[in-house]
């Protein structure tokens, strides 16, 4: 009998800041699904993707966005091959195309926000409603200069277009059923794996700073998107989650009953707790409100940021 996970091992489910962490988490989840999985190729694209958001790859600024950055990236695959596992155990057996296909497209999915040498005013968020577009354009250039196959990038463009959450998935064109499941897996995994992050509520500051930079939305400050949180979720979760994406977020229950022997999902436990926490917060007022937001020191950082710029 698999021993229960303690409260510590629970937290480290949502604790995604380290890359070869979670390249290591994510091995050992896609061994289970086929022990002879050949890695390469995903490697390959992790180790790039990293660079992108270090400043170390050729052409490209450092990834700034104070809200998609590099955990959000992290939270958002390892959530993936989790899911991914559960899919495979529920009776929707994946191949290894499969597996490399939804790996590569959750660590592209935000890669839109890379600005290259000669865009460098802003954090990239200027480029929230294209970012997946301009993802889908580094994506192709970019597998065509690694060899991949041809027939990966026509299933990564949709797939890729499924994060898009301004868009509507139904009118994506995918190639086939087969490659609809991995976008659902893929978007399933961009919104359950950001919004089961410990510190989401605390982040949606950062997400304001973004949107205000972008001028998207038309919120009046932080505390109107906190309020405006609950009903987005209540929504996405009827038209998104349950709807469009059929519930596939379920299936990451089969993955915890096969790892710990609990038929538990802990992805969207936490997010329900956060849901709670933020209704709580937000019948406060600003400064009640964000004293309730304590982790990471992120309210006092997005705060500074929120700041006017000095005159030059």
């Amino acid at each position: 009998m698999k021993k229960l996970p303690t409260p510590s091992e629970i937290r480290s489910l949502f604790a995604n800041s380290n890359p070869e962490e979670v390249w290591a988490k994510s091995s050992e989840i896609v061994r289970c699904i086929s022990p002879a999985y050949d890695f390469s190729p995903v490697r390959t694209v992790f180790d790039a993707v990293m660079g992108m958001f270090h400043g170390e790859y050729p052409g490209y600024c450092p990834i700034k966005t104070p809200y998609h950055d590099l955990p959000h990236t992290l939270d958002v695959f390892l959530c993936a091959v989790r899911l991914a596992h559960g899919v495979h155990l529920s009776g929707l057996p994946l191949t290894d195309s499969e597996i490399s296909l939804i790996m590569i497209a959750v660590l592209m999915h935000d890669i839109g926000y890379a600005q290259r040498h000669g865009e460098d005013s802003g954090t990239g968020a200027q480029y929230t409603r294209d970012h997946v577009s301009r993802g889908v354009e580094f994506m192709r250039r970019y597998l065509a200069e690694q060899h991949f196959p041809a027939s990966w990038r026509t299933c990564l463009e949709p797939m890729m277009l499924s994060t898009d959450h301004m868009g509507e998935f139904p009118k994506i064109r995918f190639p086939d059923e087969r490659v609809r499941l991995l976008g659902q897996i893929v978007a399933t995994a961009d919104l359950v794996g950001q919004m089961s992050d410990r510190t989401y509520l605390e982040k949606l500051l950062l997400l304001y700073l973004e949107f205000r930079e972008a001028h998207l939305g038309n919120y009046q400050g932080m505390l109107d998107l906190l309020r405006k949180s609950k009903s987005f979720y209540e929504l996405t979760r009827q038209k998104k989650l349950d709807g469009e994406l059929e519930g596939l977020y379920t299936k990451l229950t089969f993955h915890f009953n096969d790892w710990f022997g609990v038929e538990r999902n802990y992805y969207l436990e936490s997010l329900e707790k956060n849901m709670d926490y933020l209704s709580q917060a937000t019948q406060l007022d600003e400064e009640g409100c964000f004293s309730m937001l304590k982790r990471g020191g992120i309210v006092d950082k997005a705060q500074v940021l929120a700041l006017p710029d000095e005159p030059d």
